[in-house]
């Protein structure tokens, strides 16, 4: 539909690349990838919008921008494997699909689960993998990852996902309660690098029962 091509368009134009955001890759994942679908029907006329949109169960779908951002800061590889914390409505985890080999998307809310593994399997996702679960403890069984993606909020990092990282791997991470930041961090062989970049409002990441 050619409204929501242009509107893509402009989202990336304006929103994206005028915020500093050159990553090729990145941008045209963007264009390409059709955000509406992944937007409640109520609000589809907000899929294109400079804010975060609620998806129900107390979620939203991350800003353009923000989404961008932490895409473009994992410098990504068509041979990495990716493992997402916060599925979500699935926007991300297809914008990492686009990029890379693998992604292993972890999401805590039953109903966006399965809602999001539907939709992405729907659209012709053939490289992603699904676990409804907590994600502090990551996903062991595939472990290591060569990048990190995590699009909700503990109050601190979780060692098991630093640990489930290759050397030399990256992860952004939000971190934070009501004040956060968002982080990159590069694991090293003896250490791990953490550079603060902007200050950003997630929903918190949920500790399983």
């Amino acid at each position: 539909m050619q409204k929501w091509t242009e509107k893509r368009k402009e989202m990336v134009e304006q929103q994206i690349q005028a915020r500093g955001i050159s990553d090729k890759k990145v941008l045209e994942a963007l264009l390409k990838i059709e955000r509406h679908i992944f937007i409640p029907e109520g609000s589809l006329e907000e899929a294109y919008e400079d804010y975060p949109v609620p998806i129900g169960c107390g979620q939203t779908v991350s800003q353009p921008y923000i989404v961008a951002l932490m895409t473009e800061l994992l410098q990504l590889s068509k041979n990495d494997r990716v493992l997402e914390i916060g599925t979500g409505a699935g926007y991300q985890t297809a914008v990492l699909a686009s990029l890379v080999k693998e992604v292993f998307t972890m999401e805590i809310i039953p109903e966006l689960a399965s809602s999001a593994e539907k939709r992405l399997k729907e659209y012709g996702y053939h490289n992603i993998f699904f676990r409804c679960c907590d994600g502090h403890a990551g996903w062991k069984e595939h472990a290591p990852y060569e990048k990190i993606c995590v699009t909700a909020a503990p109050a601190e990092i979780p060692s098991s996902l630093v640990e489930q990282l290759v050397v030399g791997g990256k992860m952004v991470i939000p971190i934070g309660t009501w004040t956060q930041e968002l982080l990159l961090l590069e694991k090293q062989e003896h250490r791990v690098i953490t550079k603060e970049t902007i200050g950003v409002r997630f929903v918190p990441m949920v500790k399983g029962k």
